[in-house]
């Protein structure tokens, strides 16, 4: 087994950039590499063709390791052909009249396939693929390892960790449940998976034989530190870097998280149709009273719609302001401070 994670990733600071599905950056992901961290791109949604662009931008950005990020299929996702969107469709009818778009057609797929977004990347080979949502199915380590491609995977608890172990990924990210985002449980349900960090990180490194990626709630050189003294072999930072320019989401977005207190994120499922965490605004709060949320991915690519529009026009009420339960703690504008503050936090 590899001594550090940088040995496991070949990269020279413990220090990863989460991946950002629908709002990672060529900049963002290129300047924490070329620091000496993990640079991530998330590639939720995105086709094999914009896959294969996509990796080939982030060559051309940086010659250091980088990692892509899929969220594997969990079996329970929905297809355009299994529901009747029309009720989803009345209730969020207000948002769309807000925002200035028509109600969608209902698409033929909501997603891509996993096989050809896969195929994708094994045919791009990027140093690191990281997966959340689940444990890469032995078929799909075995052609990462063929393709010298080094796999990451998330767990949000001690038995989900253990799993991803058993089946020979590279190294874990024990995400704590003060992240931003997805909760990406998957061995039971989010809310039945809500463990802090602070538990977490030492369960997960007394389970396991990989490295581990300690994530949520670290935004400081006082959070990496905590980390390490837990065991963790290094971190995955999001909010901190959502929060700076080099970021792709809009200023709003950036505003909100300024503005975030320690107890200014909620859980919902209201913007996606899985458990998420973010900042409240007033397209989620009107979800949540109407009580109607379709299942994943149908939700997603319901509110996607609106949420599109208003990304174009900075309307912050009405995107997914995904932010972690530190959010205070983001208060550089510039990715490569936020680099240098985490890692101040790095044992030497």
């Amino acid at each position: 087994m590899p001594a550090t994670l940088q040995d496991a990733l070949g990269i020279d600071e413990p220090i990863v950039l989460g991946p950002f599905g629908g709002a990672s950056s060529i900049e963002l992901t290129a300047l924490v590499s070329e620091a000496g961290g993990l640079g991530s791109y998330g590639l939720y949604g995105y086709a094999p063709d914009r896959i294969r662009d996509t990796i080939a931008s982030l060559r051309a950005a940086t010659d250091r390791p980088f990692a892509v990020n899929l969220w594997l299929p969990t079996g329970d996702e929905v297809t355009p052909a299994d529901l009747d969107l029309r009720p989803y469709l009345d209730a969020l009818a207000p948002q769309y009249e807000i925002v200035g778009v028509e109600p969608p057609t209902p698409p033929a797929a909501f997603l891509p396939d996993f096989e050809a977004q896969f195929e994708a990347i094994l045919d791009a080979a990027p140093a690191v693929v990281s997966f959340v949502y689940g444990i890469p199915a032995p078929d799909v380590l075995d052609h990462a390892r063929r393709r010298g491609i080094r796999v990451l995977a998330t767990a949000t608890t001690v038995a989900e960790a253990a799993a991803l172990d058993a089946a020979g990924v590279d190294a874990i990210v024990a995400s704590g449940s003060e992240a931003a985002g997805h909760r990406v449980s998957f061995l039971q349900p989010a809310e039945q998976s809500l463990v802090g960090a602070f538990s977490l990180i030492p369960q997960v490194v007394d389970a396991v034989r990989v490295p581990v990626i300690a994530a949520g709630g670290i935004a400081d050189r006082r959070g990496v530190a905590a980390a390490f003294a837990l065991g963790a072999a290094g971190v995955q930072v999001g909010t901190a870097f959502l929060r700076t320019r080099q970021s792709a989401v809009p200023e709003s977005h950036r505003r909100a998280i300024a503005g975030a207190s320690d107890t200014g994120t909620v859980l919902t499922r209201a913007m996606s149709g899985r458990l998420a965490r973010g900042i409240p605004n007033r397209a989620l709060r009107d979800v949540e009273t109407r009580g109607l949320v379709a299942p994943f991915p149908a939700q997603n690519w319901l509110t996607g719609v609106f949420r599109t529009a208003a990304a174009a026009h900075d309307r912050g009420d009405h995107l997914s302001l995904w932010a972690g339960q530190s959010a205070a703690l983001a208060t550089r504008s510039d990715a490569a401070e936020v680099f240098a503050e985490l890692r101040a936090g790095v044992p030497r």
